[in-house]
């Protein structure tokens, strides 16, 4: 990322969650209230664990924000872990007590491979902060860029395709499409589907086992020329697949009608270009997700992403102890069924994260006011090209 950074620290059951985003403009409408929304969005789903039980994930402000309006320093979040209270002498920055130690690790997950890396033999210290409890602060973070994207008209917002081998049906879905989906428990637009997705949901939950699936999120009314050909770092839709493959347990990004592209001919695949006085250029289709060239093309951009099963089963695969070298069943921690559809609300803040980003880098500028004025003018130059 360039001129919008965001960093976050803090374990699973430590005593929270920290973050810090810079390069946010300054006037830019902020609350609690208004994240806190995002948060809670984020600990919904059928699927989902004990631990959405136990916290109710609330920010507390402790920099860059003032009387409602973000102040052009950086924004510093912190969400504190109710589950904390017993994990105090476990996880204590200082002396504590030496107990839940692990040292068989789970397949799929990165407790070995980070074992050999940290050079940790206790595993807890690398699941702690490997597990996506991480990604709350990442909600919490993304909430501020919605709120500046949202000034600028654009609304990102994401829903579920798919949960194991249940597919919803798929088209050119709007906003309120996609709003739509927050009234089902799976997160899914079509309600014809929710059942059989929350059936398969139950049946892995009776054998043990977890289910993945594919999600889409969509931001609309972009400004076209985000992004850029002219290094490979600067294009957008690579900048969109780094920062989604990061959440864990994602395993694969598409834009637009992606692999399907590899599979019909050109004239299947491209967008005819049409123009006229009222609105300039445009495309008649969007197969390219809203993406040519790593630019934005004004269109809405479309990018779908697959996630694999939790790595944490409740049958567990076979391992080894890397103390005693004896085979066991790998440890179970407390785990999902299924969190495709919260991953829908970490997809929509990493996908704003970069868009916050690609805004800032093309129209300056260090308040909200200054900016609006110039993606003004933009427009009116893109009308008129």
């Amino acid at each position: 990322m360039g001129l919008w950074r965001f960093m976050t620290a803090g374990e699973s059951h430590g005593p929270g969650l920290v973050g810090i985003v810079e390069g946010v403009p300054a006037q830019i409408p902020l609350s609690a209230e208004f994240i806190n929304e995002d948060l809670s969005r984020r600990q919904k789903g059928y699927g989902r664990g004990g631990r959405m039980t136990i916290e109710k994930d609330q920010v507390e402000f402790f920099g860059g924000v003032r009387h409602g309006k973000t102040l052009g320093s950086p924004v510093a979040l912190l969400v504190k872990n109710r589950d904390f209270a017993n994990w105090q002498e476990s996880m204590a920055p200082g002396k504590g007590q030496a107990d839940r130690i692990v040292t068989r690790p789970r397949p799929g997950h990165a407790d070995l491979v980070g074992g050999i890396k940290y050079g940790h033999r206790d595993l807890r210290n690398v699941l702690e902060r490997a597990s996506a409890r991480e990604t709350t602060m990442r909600v919490a973070l993304g909430a501020v860029a919605r709120s500046f994207l949202r000034e600028l008209g654009i609304e990102v917002r994401g829903h579920v395709l798919s949960i194991g081998d249940v597919h919803a049906p798929y088209r050119d879905y709007t906003l309120e499409d996609l709003l739509s989906s927050e009234n089902s428990s799976v997160r899914v637009v079509d309600p014809s589907v929710e059942k059989a997705m929350t059936e398969a949901i139950d049946q892995a939950k009776e054998k043990g086992d977890t289910l993945g699936g594919i999600f889409e999120i969509r931001a609309f009314n972009l400004p076209v020329g985000l992004g850029s050909y002219v290094q490979f770092y600067r294009r957008l839709e690579g900048q969109l697949a780094q920062a989604l493959l990061s959440i864990p347990a994602m395993k694969a990004v598409e834009v637009g009608t992606g692999m399907a592209q590899a599979e019909v001919p050109g004239s299947q695949v491209h967008d005819a270009i049409w123009w006229d006085k009222e609105q300039g250029f445009s495309r008649l289709t969007n197969r390219a997700g809203g993406i040519e060239g790593g630019i934005s093309t004004g269109m809405p951009v479309a990018v779908r992403v697959a996630m694999k099963p939790l790595s944490t089963l409740l049958s567990p695969l076979g391992s080894f102890d890397i103390e005693s070298k004896e085979p066991f069943l790998a440890q179970v921690e407390r785990s999902d069924v299924t969190a495709v559809p919260p991953a829908v609300v970490i997809g929509e803040a990493m996908v704003m994260h970069v868009l916050a980003d690609a805004v800032t880098e093309k129209f300056g500028g260090d308040s909200l006011p200054e900016i609006l004025e110039r993606v003004e003018y933009w427009k009116r130059y893109v009308k008129e090209y």
